[in-house]
């Protein structure tokens, strides 16, 4: 597992690839955001870690770069705790955030959650098929792969594990409590909406009208759910 680390604060850095170092990933690290930006399109990672504020360009727009042609699980993390800003880094593509100062077992245990998500820590395969088709929307969990009318989509982790659980319970309804329980973790402190602004960016990948959703629905006042076919 390769995993990139980029923020400005060197002693920090140092101390996240020497503990990740201990468990068995091989770690590169940056000072800044263009760098991570040249060393993602350069180097397949499983994992990156932006820091929110760094010189040349900071995290926000680093990982909006690197959304436009990577779906790379990243983890952003900031020294500031409002959910506003958390709020910003998922409209920018992050799959996770973490405040400073953490705890480094904390960190830990998010990388293999996202990790595990991603299938990227193993697994057999058997070669059978697990798509599963709703409508015009299809996706393949073991490969990790979502399309829309034939054509491939690409989600980032969380988005992928919010539809996944969505078409696997076509009809059943789930508040944003219980979305954020199964997919971010009973243990996940982050703000509610942020489940709002998942739903919306796959709705803007999935559906042909955003704004008038034919298949990913609300239960106003309930929560979200797949329409059945």
């Amino acid at each position: 597992m390769r995993i990139l680390v980029v923020d400005d604060e060197k002693l920090l850095v140092k101390g996240i690839k020497f503990n990740l170092e201990n468990e068995g990933y091989q770690v590169d690290v940056g000072s800044d955001g263009l760098e991570a930006v040249e060393r993602a399109q350069s180097t397949q990672y499983d994992l990156i870690i932006l820091d929110l504020m760094m010189p040349r360009l900071d995290g926000l727009n680093a990982c909006m770069r690197i959304r436009e042609f990577s779906t790379v699980p990243i983890v952003m993390l900031t020294a500031k705790s409002e959910d506003t800003d958390k709020l910003l880094g998922f409209e920018y593509g992050a799959d996770d955030y973490i405040t400073k100062p953490f705890n480094i077992l904390e960190l830990k245990a998010r990388i293999r959650a996202l990790l595990r998500r991603s299938n990227l820590q193993g697994g057999e395969r058997d070669g059978t098929s697990s798509a599963i088709t709703i409508g015009r929307l299809s996706i393949d969990p073991l490969r990790r792969h979502a399309e829309r009318d034939g054509m491939p989509v690409e989600l980032t982790a969380k988005e992928f594990d919010l539809i996944e659980l969505l078409m696997k319970n076509p009809g059943r309804v789930y508040s944003r409590e219980n979305l954020l329980d199964i997919v971010w973790g009973y243990d996940y402190q982050g703000d509610i909406r942020t489940v709002d602004v998942h739903i919306r960016r796959i709705r803007e990948k999935l559906e042909r009208q955003p704004a008038v959703p034919e298949q990913i629905l609300t239960k106003w006042g309930v929560g979200y759910y797949l329409k059945a076919e």
